[in-house]
């Protein structure tokens, strides 16, 4: 019999395979890795790197590869769906590679896992852009995911 991780596990789990896949794709698009050399590396090691001041346990494997895919498989749609929310002036390939990463990473779940609250979605990678940037940045970041929240979620964040 299977058990399934206990809650906060399990929340953890996420928040490592959130980072991983952030740390994957930003991988892909500097050295031109492909997703099947990059997932296998990170099925391989354990995710459990110094994230902010404490340590995150392994990252859920299959959540990471579910938001590293579907950011190749969807990439053009993501990439019009985070242009969109951006602030004038600023466009993706202007952005730091980092921040390209977190937000097509968040805007897929937002747009393709709808069983994810959009407000957990958001928390988390805001948290997660902490890790590398400044409030500045976070700051960034939470405007873009929220405006692109209430685009494509609009029932959600009604109030």
């Amino acid at each position: 019999m299977t058990r399934n991780p206990a809650p906060g596990r399990r929340a953890v789990a996420r928040t490592s395979a959130r980072l991983g896949a952030v740390q994957a794709l930003y991988q892909m698009e500097l050295a031109e890795a492909g997703v099947a050399d990059v997932l296998a590396e990170y099925a391989s090691i354990r995710q459990g790197n110094a994230f902010e001041d404490g340590q995150h346990g392994d990252a859920d494997k299959a959540f990471l590869g579910d938001i590293v895919q579907g950011v190749v498989t969807h990439q053009r749609d993501i990439d019009r769906a985070v242009a969109d929310c951006l602030s004038a002036g600023w466009t993706l390939p202007r952005l730091d590679a980092t921040l390209r990463a977190i937000l097509r990473s968040a805007c897929y779940e937002l747009v393709y896992r709808t069983d994810i609250p959009g407000r957990v979605i958001i928390a988390e990678y805001v948290e997660l852009t902490r890790a590398f940037f400044d409030d500045a940045e976070s700051a960034f970041v939470n405007g873009a995911l929220d405006a692109l929240a209430h685009n494509r979620r609009p029932d959600e964040f009604a109030n």
